[in-house]
C-alpha cells in the first residue's frame, strides 16, 4: 500500500483518487480553493442556480466505468442522468434553424434535408461515416491508452479519409478541419455546423487537424446528457464516491513545491498559516504540466519535446454569462441552442488574432430543471462564448467583460426575441474567474488530444521524466473535456496499480 499525494480535485484527479484507493493505497488531496470539481462549477443567488463549467455531458460510458470499477452503486444510482433531445438546436446566419436529433444518424440527415435542402443531410451523414473511421482508427490511442513512447507515429499521419478534391488539375486532402467543411460539405451552414464544434472546445478550424471530426461524431454516436440538479451533481457524486473510499481532502491548501529524494517524488511542500510544512508520499499525482515542473524546482519533466507544446495561456477561455430571467420557461424549448455568427469570417480572423469576436457564436442552455430556478415563472439561462485568454486579452480592463456580455446577449436575442426584456440580473464570468478556480495559466481551458500535426495537438504523457510522479487532467494526455478527464484519472491508476506496462483499459 503507497502514500499517494494528489495535487488538485479536480475530476480528473477525483478519478484517479478514487480508482487508487479502491486499489488499497492511501490517497490524500490538496485543494488550493475551498472546493472541489476543478471547471465544474456552480454559481447560485436568488434561488437560482447555474452551471459555469461543461453543461452537457458526452460519453457517459467513462464515468459508469468509473462508478462501476469503485463501488456497488452505479452512476445512475448516485445522479440522474437525462439524455437532451435534440441534441441542439442551431441558428445560422441566414436565419435558417434546425433542430438536431439526438444520436439518430437517420434523423440528423432528415431534419438536415428538410431545413437546408435536399443532399445537406447526405453530405453530412457521410461526413460522419468519414467521422467514425476516425474514431475508431484514433479512440484507443487518444483516449483510453497512456501516450504511446512513439508518440511521432500519432503526429505524422492523419487518420481522418478525406476525400479527393481536385482543383488545377491537382488533386488534394483535406489537413484541417476548415479543409473538409469547405471541400467535403460545401454548404456555408454545414460548414459552420462542423466549425462550431471545433470552436466551443477552443480550436481553430483552420488550424485544427482533420481528425477534429470526432468531436461532433462523439456527440452524435453517443449522444449528449445532462445531469438532473445541474452538471455540479456529477462531481458531487464522484467527491462522494471519493469520500466513501476513504479518500482524505484538504482543502485551502497551497502546494508550494514537490519533494524529491533519491531522484523519486517523495511528497509535496505546503504553505500553512503557521508557517511551510510538508507532506511525505510513495507517489504524487499533479495537475498542469508546466506548473509542476516549476513545483518541482524548475526541473523538466517531459523527455517527449514537441508534444503539446502551446502552453495553457496561450489557449482560448470562455466567458459565461448567467442570466436570471423573469417569466416560465418555453414548454418547447431546445435545452441547448447555437447561434451562430451572422459574420463567421471575422469571428476566426479574430480568434486568430486573440481578440474577442465583435459578432460571437454563442452556445446557449436552457435546462428544464426546477432545481435551478426559484419557481415555475423564472427560467435560469446559461450563455458560453469561446474567447482568448486572460493572457492574450485584458479581461480585467475597465468595461471589457461586460461589453463582451452584451454582444453576447444583442446575440442571442436574434433567437429569442424578448430575452433583454425579461433579464432580473446577470452575473458574467471571465477566463479571470476559470485562473481563479482552476489554477490554468490565464484561466485557458484544454482541448482534447488530436493526431497529426507533427503532434502541436497532443498532450504531454501522464508519467513524467521524475519517477513517482504523475500528471492528470486537461492538460496532460488525453487532453481536455469531461469524458477526457475521466479517462486521464483510469490512465494514471493504471499507470500506479500495473506499472509501466499498463496498456489501457479494455
Amino acid at each position: 500500500m503507497a502514500r499517494i499525494t494528489v495535487i488538485g480535485a479536480g475530476m480528473g484527479a477525483m478519478a484517479a483518487a478514487a480508482r487508487l484507493a479502491v486499489a488499497g493505497h492511501r490517497v490524500a488531496v490538496y485543494e488550493r480553493t475551498e472546493t472541489y470539481g476543478g471547471a465544474v462549477r456552480r454559481f447560485e443567488r436568488d434561488g437560482f442556480g447555474f452551471d459555469t463549467g461543461p453543461g452537457l455531458l458526452a460519453v457517459p460510458a467513462v464515468y459508469r466505468d468509473l462508478f462501476i470499477k469503485t463501488g456497488k452503486e452505479p452512476l445512475e444510482a448516485c445522479v440522474e442522468l437525462v439524455q437532451v433531445d435534440p441534441s441542439a438546436r442551431h441558428v445560422f446566419a441566414d436565419g435558417t434553424e434546425v433542430s438536431l436529433p439526438n444520436a439518430s444518424r437517420a434523423g440528423v440527415v432528415s431534419a438536415l434535408d428538410e431545413a437546408l435542402g435536399a443532399g445537406a443531410g447526405g453530405r453530412w451523414g457521410d461526413f460522419l461515416i468519414r467521422a467514425r473511421e476516425t474514431w475508431d482508427r484514433t479512440r484507443r490511442p487518444l483516449l483510453e491508452e497512456p501516450l504511446w513512447p512513439n508518440w511521432q507515429v500519432l503526429a505524422e499521419r492523419e487518420p481522418y479519409p478525406a476525400v479527393p478534391h481536385k482543383r488545377l488539375l491537382r488533386t488534394r486532402r483535406a489537413g484541417t478541419l476548415a479543409e473538409v467543411g469547405a471541400w467535403e460539405l460545401r454548404d456555408p451552414r454545414l460548414i459552420a455546423l462542423l466549425e462550431s464544434h471545433a470552436l466551443a472546445y477552443g480550436l481553430d478550424p483552420g488550424t485544427a487537424p482533420a481528425n477534429a471530426a470526432v468531436l461532433p461524431y462523439m456527440e452524435h454516436a453517443f449522444g449528449t446528457w445532462y445531469v438532473r440538479g445541474g452538471m455540479r451533481e456529477l462531481a458531487r457524486a464522484v467527491y462522494e464516491r471519493c469520500l466513501a473510499r476513504k479518500v482524505e481532502f484538504h482543502f485551502g491548501v497551497e502546494v508550494t513545491g514537490i519533494l524529491e529524494k533519491d531522484g523519486r517524488a517523495a511528497g509535496l511542500e505546503l504553505a500553512g498559516t503557521e508557517g511551510p510544512s510538508v507532506a511525505e508520499a510513495d507517489l504524487v499525482i499533479g495537475t498542469g504540466p508546466w506548473r509542476l515542473g516549476e513545483l518541482a524546482h524548475g526541473r523538466e519533466l517531459y523527455a517527449a519535446e514537441g508534444v503539446g507544446p502551446t502552453r495553457e495561456g496561450m489557449s482560448p477561455g470562455r466567458v459565461v454569462v448567467c442570466l436570471a430571467l423573469s417569466g416560465a420557461r418555453d414548454a418547447d424549448a431546445a435545452h441547448r441552442t447555437v447561434v451562430h455568427t451572422p459574420d463567421r469570417q471575422a469571428e476566426l480572423v479574430a480568434f486568430g488574432r486573440g481578440e474577442p469576436a465583435a459578432l460571437p457564436t454563442v452556445v446557449m442552455d436552457r435546462p428544464d430543471d426546477p432545481a435551478l430556478r426559484p419557481d415555475d415563472a423564472h427560467e435560469s439561462m446559461v450563455l458560453t462564448a469561446t474567447v482568448p485568454s486572460q493572457a492574450r486579452y485584458d479581461w480585467e480592463a475597465a468595461g471589457a467583460a461586460d461589453a463582451f456580455a452584451d454582444r453576447m446577449v444583442a446575440a442571442v436575442a436574434r433567437a429569442l426575441p424578448g430575452l433583454r426584456e425579461r433579464v432580473l440580473w446577470r452575473e458574467v464570468r471571465t477566463p479571470v474567474h476559470t485562473r481563479l478556480e482552476t489554477g490554468a495559466e490565464g484561466g485557458a481551458v484544454p482541448a482534447p488530444a488530436l493526431a497529426a500535426a507533427e503532434g502541436s495537438f497532443l498532450r504531454p504523457s501522464n508519467s513524467t521524466s521524475l519517477a513517482g510522479l504523475f500528471t492528470v487532467g486537461g492538460w496532460s494526455h488525453p487532453g481536455g473535456g469531461l469524458p477526457h478527464a475521466g479517462m486521464s484519472g483510469a490512465l494514471v491508476a493504471g499507470l500506479i496499480v500495473e506499472g509501466p506496462e499498463f496498456q489501457g483499459s479494455q
